[in-house]
């Protein structure tokens, strides 16, 4: 099917579900395909419960095969993707690009509330950043939006190149490239080289921009000759910079001060746990300049931004204060989340570790060093949590999973105390918090 005759039926039903327990009526079901499941074996029931229409590309699967409600295509997810582009094309607006190993996520929210001091801006809600959830990030544009911030995930080469086609952005960030989905990229250099594939996306396009961090030389040196930069960096010193910025303190809220190039430097005191986002501020910081917004007004945004998700929060318990970031963990993050919480002036400190997923034939090399650091950090109390730190030797008390720790806190709950908790989102570690 042409994808402009379909996008003509989406203008008529411009509503799109992939679930087929969920069926809002004159709705498009798209059958897409799953490790455990294909999407073209429901087709019919969706039409059923009220979908005006189903797209298929299994023929023999969904019956009714004389029904002009099923629309046949070759490859169900890349039509998705290209109704979802065809959409975007409707909205000559800027669109803003972001990806990286870590950050991406924070980085995305503070940009998108910078953003929203001045314009009205649609945003990657939760974690819609893959094959699937770009698309459907797409397709909540409309008229009223003159920004869109869309976050892109990766695990595989080719990833990004697959969703900047599909999002056509007109600028855009990477945040940081390390050590995450090795089992995927199979090597550091296969992560850099699949996020850098949003330079190149933004290299084909005339008048792009690449908001680059100029401390990371991973990044300035995959910058495509020929395009715009706005760099980003620690050192005032820099004349190439267009933002520069410093970290004030931890205590344990992050406070920093930043200017633009030759500016005054402005204080901000925010929400965000960790010296590490210092550089996921500087790059909002540095989209905000380049929309037009006042320092003011930057600076509002930034103090006015509550992280949540479990992305570098404090939580104040009745017995504990609590860090929570156990949404995800590789060993980039990890690490800066211990040397971070090392630097805090607080005590006592323990952390509960859970093991981070996704590493392959790296994974037993990665969570010793993890254990090493450890060592060097000299908190008062470590809990670690997987089979991947059980065969590691250190005096560190371990636990299978996530259950067996609840078990433990059921006996003796920690008191007073500050509790790093972090851990890959499969460990369940944010299951924690209400125990503590």
């Amino acid at each position: 099917m042409d994808i402009k005759e379909l996008y003509r039926i989406y203008q008529q039903h411009p509503v799109i579900t992939t679930d087929s327990r969920d069926c809002p009526k004159d709705s498009i079901f798209v059958a897409l395909r799953g490790e455990t499941f294909d999407g073209n074996r429901f087709a019919t029931a969706a039409l059923d419960k009220g979908c005006a229409y189903a797209l298929v590309d299994d023929a023999q699967a969904y019956g009714r095969s004389n029904d002009p409600r099923i629309l046949l295509v070759d490859d169900t997810l890349q039509t998705f993707k290209d109704l979802a582009r065809e959409h975007r094309r409707q909205y000559d607006i800027p669109v803003v690009g972001i990806t990286g190993t870590n950050g991406k996520t924070t980085t995305k929210e503070l940009v998108r509330a910078v953003l929203a001091k001045r314009y009205r801006v649609m945003a990657t809600e939760g974690n819609y950043n893959n094959d699937v959830g770009v698309p459907k990030t797409l397709l909540r544009l409309n008229a009223e939006h003159e920004i869109a911030v869309v976050e892109m995930g990766a695990s595989h080469p080719g990833d990004i190149s697959t969703l900047a086609r599909t999002t056509e952005p007109t600028c855009g960030l990477i945040t940081n490239v390390g050590k995450a989905h090795l089992q995927g990229f199979g090597s550091l250099e296969g992560v850099i080289k699949t996020k850098g594939e949003l330079y190149d996306n933004l290299a084909t396009r005339p008048g792009s921009v690449i908001f680059v961090n100029l401390d990371n030389p991973l990044l300035t040196a995959i910058v495509p000759q020929g395009v715009t930069t706005e760099g980003y960096t620690h050192d005032a010193s820099r004349t190439d910079a267009a933002v520069c910025g410093e970290v004030v303190a931890c205590d344990p809220f992050l406070r920093l001060r930043w200017r633009c190039r030759g500016g005054n430097w402005h204080a901000v005191s925010t929400h965000l746990i960790g010296s590490y986002n210092l550089d996921n501020v500087l790059a909002a910081v540095t989209v905000g300049l380049h929309f037009g917004l006042e320092p003011q007004l930057i600076t509002e945004a930034l103090e006015q931004y509550v992280p949540t998700n479990n992305r570098s929060q404090l939580t104040e318990t009745e017995h504990n204060h609590l860090i929570v970031d156990a949404y995800n963990a590789n060993p980039t993050s990890m690490a800066s989340a211990l040397d971070n919480f090392e630097l805090m002036e607080v005590s006592p400190k323990m952390a509960i570790l859970g093991e981070m997923r996704e590493l392959g034939t790296s994974s037993a090399e990665e969570h010793r060093l993890i254990v090493e650091r450890l060592q060097r950090c000299h908190f008062d109390e470590v809990w670690l949590v997987g089979h991947e730190f059980a065969a590691i030797e250190c005096p560190y008390r371990k636990f299978a999973d996530v259950e067996q720790v609840k078990a433990a806190l059921s006996q003796h709950r920690p008191e007073g105390r500050y509790i790093l908790i972090k851990g890959s989102n499969g460990t369940k570690l944010f299951e924690l918090p209400g125990l503590l």
